[in-house]
């Protein structure tokens, strides 16, 4: 494990050994300015000498992998999980002014010329996650001077992975060809018959089913709609029937590395770094050669160009979270809500506390001073530890960030 080091006026340096870092301590010539990833800055001058180290980037929809080497060794190594809950969280909102609107009287004229969307607009969704890849890089650039990053890019064919045999003119002749619209195939799809009590119920009108709804991000794409009868339906919207629906294939990841691969790397360089780029098959290739196993920080490490160095002894479990924890509701009725405030004796969610000699992150709280703590990758620690055990050491913040070794099913190991 590796400590960072700032110079006098903040800028990063090489990192050095936990020994060396430890008697700067200990004499007062640095100070501790951050505690995960451990990072100290000098109080005197330094001569401030930097070797070329290089970040490699896989890039991806939920998880980024993160690699940065020197000649010899590898110094930092992250996983970093992203958040998928935006679309959600903006569907939630639409809907509370949708109904906001209808509990108001006054009329306001319709408006069709003023909301032309910006040249290089992007969905939320997507742009959260293209400035999250930035942000991260940004964070790192604080502890570490990075002089390359290699990025890997690449393109999904959406129509090859639904049919690896397609070719020339089945491109353009889809699965709805020939039909007027989305319904008329849905219910040709479906033989015209109810999937549900297959016509058993008698009832001759024929609806088509949402089965994830819009509400909840539900496409109106073949695979999501279903055809059932009026009776059924109406039941299945009613709670009194219940259907099992084989899962859905969704492409959000291939069409998000699609769609801003290269906004990726137009944003590194304007935030003044030098990029390079780099593609799946060189990635693979030279992972089998390695005899690495497949996973981000290690693909991370091929991109940056990793071949013999010393990997590094842990690596940085990373998990985004919602920086905003308000409450929807203010106002009369609040009071009548049974929730807890946003600091409950001094704790707040996402807070990394020490229970037991365990490190941990508050994940919920309660009134009475009882607090769910579990780990990053979703282990449960204790369902209601009391405030009196629990022990403060990093404040929440956007980037949670944990410590895990290498090694007994770890994501990574050094190559030989």
């Amino acid at each position: 494990m590796l400590v960072y080091v700032l110079n006098k006026y903040g800028k990063p340096l090489m990192p050095c050994h936990p020994a060396k870092a430890r008697i700067l301590l200990k004499q007062g010539k640095a100070k501790v300015v951050k505690r995960t990833p451990f990072t100290i800055q000098l109080l005197y001058g330094s001569s401030g000498y930097k070797q070329p180290v290089i970040l490699g980037i896989d890039s991806g929809y939920t998880y980024v992998g993160l690699s940065a080497i020197t000649n010899k060794r590898e110094v930092y190594a992250a996983e970093v999980i992203l958040r998928n809950d935006i679309s959600k969280l903006l569907t939630e909102r639409r809907q509370y002014r949708k109904f906001r609107r209808y509990r108001k009287t006054r009329y306001r004229k319709a408006r069709f010329l003023n909301r032309r969307k910006p040249k290089g607009w992007l969905p939320p969704s997507l742009q959260h996650k293209l400035d999250s890849h930035v942000k991260i890089v940004e964070q790192i650039k604080k502890i570490l001077p990075i002089t390359k990053i290699v990025i890997e890019v690449a393109s999904f064919d959406i129509q090859k992975i639904k049919n690896p045999d397609i070719s020339g003119k089945e491109y353009q002749n889809g699965e709805q060809t020939d039909f007027w619209n989305v319904r008329e195939y849905v219910l040709y799809r479906d033989r015209h018959t109810c999937q549900a009590c297959k016509g058993k119920s008698k009832d001759q009108v024929l609806q088509i089913h949402h089965i994830i709804p819009r509400s909840k991000g539900g496409t109106d794409r073949p695979d999501n709609l279903i055809t059932l009868c009026r009776t059924c339906h109406k039941k299945l919207h009613d709670g009194k029937l219940k259907l099992k629906f084989n899962k859905i294939k969704n492409f959000k990841a291939e069409t998000f590395m699609s769609t801003i691969r290269w906004k990726i790397v137009d944003k590194l360089k304007e935030a003044g770094f030098l990029v390079e780029i780099t593609y799946g098959h060189i990635t693979k290739q030279r992972r089998i050669q390695l005899r690495l196993s497949k996973n981000h920080i290690n693909d991370a490490f091929i991109i940056a160009g990793g071949n013999r160095q010393i990997r590094n002894s842990v690596y940085y479990l990373i998990k985004q979270v919602r920086k905003c924890n308000r409450k929807l509701f203010k106002g009369i009725r609040s009071h009548i809500r049974n929730t807890a405030e946003r600091f409950v004796f001094g704790f707040q969610r996402f807070d990394k506390v020490l229970w037991r000699r365990t490190e941990c992150f508050i994940w919920g709280r309660r009134k009475k001073g009882y607090f769910d703590l579990r780990k990053l990758d979703g282990a449960k620690i204790h369902a209601s530890a009391k405030v009196g055990e629990l022990k403060l050491l990093e404040r929440a913040r956007t980037f949670l960030i944990e410590v895990h070794p290498y090694g007994n099913g770890s994501v990574a190991r050094r190559v030989k």
